[in-house]
Parts: structure tokens; sequence; C-alpha cells
């Protein structure tokens, strides 16, 4: 603790004690603690107390009010926690005789205060903060605190009950790592003292009549399987979970246990424990049975857990895959009588009549599907997945559930009749079935259902009755099977489908850019977008491009009403002018699309728009065409940077503003890549010298970069200024050497001098400079290269990197402000409105 703190902590503390002053603010409190925190972490030594009994003081004052505020004893019950953490401090405390009126039997758990949540999980975290050492284990073990705890763990806040659980874990890994002499060399050594107390309430819990007792003991469990327990302290957890295995099962058993749910999250975390790792076992057999018998709901989030285990024996993962694939396997049977094409499974995990009950209800049908199908996309994302996935019978299975939603499917089956009233419209089970048929893209084996997905797809694209949101995935899932259908039609030259597929997906697109609804006009582009940027060089594609009205129609949007749409037409039409048909030396002509009036259109909606989206969206297309060499598009790039550049520097969206430094960080690297093959090699010889070099600059000086640069370091919005600041880096390591930098001298004296001087003070003011220096002024010329060159040498880009990377409240973030504000807070503002980092 620096002096000044010290000198200011007494006052601190002698305000925060007195009952007549009003309470500080939670925030203000809480930092507080963080601060006491860091100080005990590094210093575990009695002296804290010693030097400052003003804490003490503070703790016995609070405890010494006929009824202390909630967020006073809250605090003290924190702090005290926190100060008691090293022995020491610990032993001090309790000859002040303070820790048992905190957290003994005479403490606020039996008062009135104890009835606010907030003062529940203040001693809860007290006590997390205490319990690490022995000392303060055998207190909390003798003062009755463990049965408070226990009994926390069923608290009706959920913040106080899951603290409860925490402490419990940590209480309980720590005795084991805190009490070397009792590890175990057999199974017959006992348990530290206070683990054994927290294992046989666990014990007695499970065989509790209470219903919550067994689900409080299972989420403890869970927790303690779940953390570092059950992968550090492997005899132990075999000593465990001998002690509850069979008591486990016959939950699994009893139909009437409400806590399933928690069973299979406690199997799953059990599962992760290195203890079982083997392929035999009861264990696994125990897993076996409760794919069985938890429910579809329940055994999914297990099921999918298992599949992402490598060290799951193959039989377990089967039956986990099979458990997922019920519900599917059942929508593809109820499809039709007799079943068209093979079932996804030749057997069952579980009896299918308590999948197809279900599925039949109104209630459940849409819970469950939507819960599978997020399981399996999931898998689809995994890279290495040790089962193999069906992906023809899943793929017709999925093409099924978005026949049923939209109604075009009626079956003959009762079953299948009733999924489908359950599912006709049904956005949510749409939206999560075309996941994962977007996600089945990407697997190799489906080329025979091709024809039929697309006829599915392009049914949801034409109805009216698709929902915007349910558009956009059909739209993100058609993008990808048209990528999958591209690579088909290259390997077995299926031309024709691929053009007749071509033809409709644009018929429908024409329709839907012409939507009254402006986010299916906006998906519509965003759908145009993906397409060109992966099809861009097939010429199916290209071909249907030209010959329909989507080109025209993304134009005008250019001048839709809404600024989301015109930012994704911004897009469109960016990424269309990077097709090979539409290069300058292209042979396609007679379309409509014209390059000139596009980039024209395209610098007056960055210069006149009145919404952030599309300028933001002009930039950056701007920058891409920089980036992937586009001068046909932009004529001269060194006038189309500058012209860019003097319309962003003064745009009052600051992403608009952060594009343009991109931009100019793109054509200063292309520029240096053109004079070098190395862009970053820096130069062995004078500027002056060097007619390349001394080129390179007068180009970014008619650019007119440097002031747009300079400018920038005192940008009211940071990250504008530590972009700038990066650039500037970046050009003066090309154009020197580090030992070759300018000599102060030699700049104080030159011409520019005073012109580089006065800069250096307005870049140290930063975004407070009221007058940046204009071309000209104090012989200072951005636009001159001599200059340039000088000002790249003389001023501290090093130093302006530093203070634009602090923190902006790096003078305030103290603890010494923190103390300073709350003794000029405290009793001084009616609202109390403290000025808290």
């Amino acid at each position: 603790m620096t002096r000044e703190c010290a000198a200011l902590l007494p006052g601190v503390c002698a305000a925060l004690a007195d009952p007549r002053q009003p309470g500080l603010d939670d925030t203000c409190l809480e930092k507080l603690l963080d601060w006491f925190r860091s100080l005990t972490w590094f210093d575990p030594t009695v002296e804290l107390l010693q030097d400052n009994p003003c804490l003490a003081e503070l703790i016995s004052s609070v405890l010494a009010l006929p009824e202390p505020s909630p967020s006073m004893l809250a605090f003290s019950l924190q702090l005290a926690g926190i100060l008691a953490s090293s022995e020491s401090r610990f032993q001090h405390l309790q000859q002040e005789k303070l820790l048992g009126r905190l957290f003994g039997r005479e403490g606020p758990r039996g008062g009135a205060a104890w009835e606010d949540p907030a003062v529940r999980s203040a001693w809860l975290k007290g006590v997390h903060s205490m319990g690490h050492h022995q000392p303060a284990l055998r207190f909390l073990c003798s003062t009755g605190d463990m049965d408070v705890i226990f009994s926390l763990q069923g608290d009706p806040s959920l913040f106080v009950a899951s603290a409860a659980s925490q402490l419990l874990v940590h209480m309980l890994t720590f005795s084991l790592e805190s009490e070397p002499s009792k590890a175990l060399s057999t199974k017959d050594c006992s348990w530290p003292a206070c683990a054994q107390m927290i294992v046989e309430h666990i014990q007695e819990s499970l065989q509790s009549s209470s219903a919550s007792h067994t689900e409080q003991a299972l989420k403890l469990l869970s927790s303690l399987f779940g953390s570092c327990f059950g992968s550090c302290y492997a005899a132990w957890t075999e000593v465990l979970w001998s002690d509850i295995a069979k008591q486990i099962e016959s939950f699994l058993l009893e139909e009437t246990v409400q806590a399933q749910p928690v069973l299979a999250n406690l199997l799953l975390n059990v599962a992760r424990s290195p203890l079982f790792c083997g392929t035999e076992g009861s264990f696994w057999a125990l897993i076996t049975s409760a794919l069985e018998h938890l429910t579809p709901v329940q055994a999914g989030p297990l099921a999918v857990g298992l599949l992402k285990l490598c060290k799951c024996p193959q039989d377990v993962r089967i039956q986990a895959l099979t458990v997922l694939l019920q519900p599917m396997d059942c929508i593809l049977r109820a499809a039709s009588q007799p079943l068209e094409c093979a079932g996804l499974l030749d057997e069952s995990v579980s009896d299918p009549v308590t999948v197809e009950r279900l599925l039949s209800s109104k209630t459940s049908c849409a819970g469950l599907l939507c819960q599978t199908l997020a399981h399996l996309e999931k898998l689809l994302s995994l890279k290495h997945l040790r089962v193999d996935l069906p992906c023809v019978p899943l793929l017709h299975s999925l093409m099924t559930i978005l026949q049923f939603c939209n109604g075009v499917l009626s079956p003959t089956s009762p079953l299948g009749s009733t999924i489908s009233r359950n599912l006709i419209n049904c956005f949510r089970v749409q939206k999560s079935a075309l996941d994962v048929l977007a996600a089945l893209s990407e697997k190799k084996d489906c080329d025979t259902l091709i024809g039929s997905l697309f006829d599915v797809l392009l049914a949801y694209l034409q109805s009216p009755n698709t929902s915007p949101t349910v558009l956009k995935k059909t739209f993100q899932a058609t993008s990808k099977w048209l990528v999958h259908l591209q690579e088909l039609s290259c390997s077995n030259s299926q031309w024709q489908q691929t053009e007749k597929i071509f033809e409709d997906v644009f018929v429908v697109l024409q329709k839907r850019l012409c939507s009254p609804c402006w986010e299916v006009r906006d998906s519509s582009l965003e759908f145009l977008t993906a397409m060109v940027k992966c099809l861009k060089d097939q010429k199916e594609f290209r071909q249907c491009l030209l010959s329909s009205e989507v080109l025209r129609l993304t134009e005008n949007l250019l001048e839709d009403p809404e600024s989301y749409v015109r930012a994704s037409a911004v897009t469109a039409v960016g990424h269309l002018a990077l097709l090979p048909c539409f290069a300058p030396e292209s042979p396609v002509t007679g379309h409509q699309y014209n390059k000139e009036k596009t980039v024209a259109k395209l610098q007056e909606i960055l210069s006149t728009d009145s919404e952030g989206f599309p300028r933001r969206a002009v930039i950056n297309i701007f920058t891409k065409w920089l980036r992937e060499g586009c001068p046909g598009q932009l004529g001269d790039r060194e006038q189309f940077v500058s012209g860019v550049i003097q319309t962003v520097e003064h745009d009052l969206d600051w992403e608009v503003r952060l594009g343009g430094l991109e931009l100019v960080e793109v054509f200063c690297s292309q520029s240096i890549c053109q004079l070098s093959q190395c862009p970053y090699a820096p130069v062995s010889c004078a500027v002056t010298s060097c007619t390349p070099q001394n080129e390179l600059l007068q180009g970014f000086c008619r650019a007119q970069l440097f002031g747009f640069l300079f400018r920038s370091l005192c940008d009211c919005d940071k990250p504008v200024g530590q972009r700038a600041c990066d650039v500037l880096i970046g050009l003066r390591g090309h154009f020197y050497p580090m030992s070759t930098l300018e000599n102060p001298q030699e700049i104080e004296d030159s011409p520019a001098g005073r012109g580089i001087a006065c800069l250096q003070r307005t870049l140290r003011q930063g975004s407070l400079a009221q007058n940046f220096p204009t071309d000209g002024s104090d012989g200072l010329d951005f636009q001159d290269p001599e200059s340039m060159m000088l000002v790249l040498g003389a001023i501290d880009l090093l130093e302006l990197h530093d203070e634009l990377n602090k923190s902006s409240d790096h003078m305030e973030e103290s603890p010494q402000s923190l103390l300073q504000d709350i003794l000029a807070t405290v009793g001084t503002i009616e609202d109390n409105e403290v000025d808290c980092y």
C-alpha cells in the first residue's frame, strides 16, 4: 500500500462506519474490495492489519450497530474474508474476536439482515475467501458453518445456491490438497475431516426422502466431477464414485425421480474424468443404462457429450448416436407407409413409442426436434467424429421435416398426419432444420438427393408464407448447396441440372429483391453476395446472372429507403464488380452494368448518405477493390485515394474514418510492393538520393496521405488514432532504418523546424487539440516530400503509440483516486453519484 493510500484509508473507514452517512454505491464498494484482494494476494503477512488498525475498527463498528445496513454488512463480511485469507491475518482477526461475530453462531445468520440475499451471498463469499488454510477449515467445521452452507444449497436465490455449491467444491478439493498425509495408499484410508463432512452430507442427501435434497446432492456431485477434482484426484474420485454408484443407478430405474436432467449432467462429467479411460467396467454399463432409461430430451445432451469424448467405447458411442437419430428416424418412418427408403436405424435404444408420443404432442414435438437438430448441427461441425453419420437418410429426414412444416407433404399414416399438423408453419423447427441442412452440404455422399433437395429449398424461396427469418436461413442453406452442386457438376458433367437450378434460383431472387419487406430485400442481397463470392468463376452462374434482371435491381437498391438494404446493396455491387466478365478487358458487352456509373454512385453514397451503415459498406468495398487490384474500377489510384480520404476525414462515424485508414494502409503497402519485392525492407539510402523512394514519397504527398494520417492521430475516437499511428510507424520503418533517424538539432534549424515543433505539441494534446496545424503554417507543408521526410524522422511516434494505447482512465483508475472519490462523495452528494471508475 502506498503512503498516500495509507493516509487516506482511516478517513474512508470512518466514513463507511458512520451510520449517519448515506451508503456508497455498490460498484464503489466492489472496487474497494478488488483493491484489498490485490493487496492480500501479493502480501500474506499480518502487517496490513497491524499498520492499518482502521480496517478491524471498521468491521467492529459495523457489527456494533443495532441494525447495520445490508450493503455495509455484506461489505464487512467480504472484507473480513479477504483479510483472513492468510493464516497470520486469520489469527490476528481471531484475537480481535471478529471472525466468530461475523461467521460464527453469534454472527448475522440468525438476524433480520440474513433475510437479504445479498448478505447471505456475501457471507458465502467471505467464507470462500477465508478458506485457503487449515485453521480456517477447522474454524468452519467447529462453528456449525458447514450446516449453514449445506442449507444454502437450496436457497431461493439462484446466486446464493450456486455460490454455496461452488464453496463446497472448493472446500473439499482444498482439504485434500492441504493434507498430503491423507493421500490414499489403500481404499480404506479416511477422508480429511472437512472433506468427510461434505461426503457424508452428500451420501445422506442421496438417500433422503426429500427430492430437493437429492437434487442438491446430485448438482453438487456434478459440479465436483466437473471441476479439477475429477482430473487431479483420481484415487479419491474412485472412492467417492464407488460409494455413490449404486445409488445413482437406482435413480435411473425410478421413474418418480425428478432430478433426471441433473443425473445426465453428472454422468457426463464423470465420464470426462481420467478415471474411466478403459472400455471395460461397470461405469460404461451405467452409461448405457442411462441412455436407455432417460427420456429422449434428457438423454440428448448426454449423448452428444459422449460423442465428443475420444475415450468413449465404440459400442457406447454408437448407442449415443442412435439416441440422437431416433426422433429423425421416427419422422422418416411416419412420412410414408410403406417406407419408401431405408430408415435411419436398424434398432432403437429406448422404446420408440416414447419418441412417437413426444412427437405426437403439440407441446413437446417442436422442443424435441429443435434440441435434436441443434445436437446434430454440433456434431456435423466437428472435424473428427468417431462414428459414421447416415447422411443420406438424415438428409431425407430433414427434407421431410421441412415439407411437414410448409404443408406440402400429406402423409398417409396416422402418426405422420399428427406430426404434420404439429409442425405446420413452425418457424423454430424450420430454422433448426435449415441449419443442419446447411451443415450437411460439407458431406460428399448426398448427391443422389440433390435434385429433390433443391425442390424443397426452392419451394421455401418461392412461398409467400415463408417468414423473413426462415427465408434468410433458406438462402444460407441454398448458397452452401450451390457450392456443392458446382463441385458435383464439375466432376460428373451434370451441366443441364446445374443450369436449370441456377435459372430457378435467379427467378426467385429477382422476385425477392422487389419484396415490400426490407428484411427480405436485405437477405436477398446477402444471398447474392454469398453466391458471387463462391461461384464467380463458374460459367453457368455468370450466364444466368447476366441474362437476369438481378444487376439492375441490385443497383436500384442502392437508393432503398432502408439503410441496412442500401448497405447490403453496396456490398453486393462491390462484389459484382469483381466478376471476371466485368473486367475492363472483358469481351462481354451490351449488359446493363456500367462500372464508371457504379463507382460514382458509391462515391456519392460515401459523401451524402445520412446513415452510417451504407457509408461503412462503401469504404469497405473501396478497400477491397484496392486490395484485389482493380485499377480499371478506380481509375488513377492516387487521385482515387486522395478523394476518398478527403471525404471520410470529416465523416461523423468513426468506423468510416477507420475504414479510410485501412484504405490508406493498403495503398501504402501496394505502392511499396511495386518499389521492392519485400515491402518491409528498410531503405539503405537517403530519400533524396534514391529516385524510386523519392517518387514513392511524392506519390504519398500527392494523395494527401500525411495530413490525413497526422490529423487522425488527434481523432476523438481512440481506435482511429491507434490505427493512424500504426500506419505512420510502418512508413517510418520503410523510409528510415532505425539507425538513421533525423538529428533533432538539424531539424530545429531547418525551415520546417518551427512547424514540426508545433505539430509535436499538437499531437501531445491528442484529442484535446483545438487547432491542428494547416498546410503551410509555420513552414510545414503536408504535401512537401522533404518536410514529411523530416516529420517522420522527428516525431516520437513510439511515445504517441504508448499514449494512445493507455487506458483512457489510466490517471483515474487507481486506489488513491478511489479513496479520494469516497471521501469527496460520502455525505456531500444527495444522489450519491460517485465518479467511480
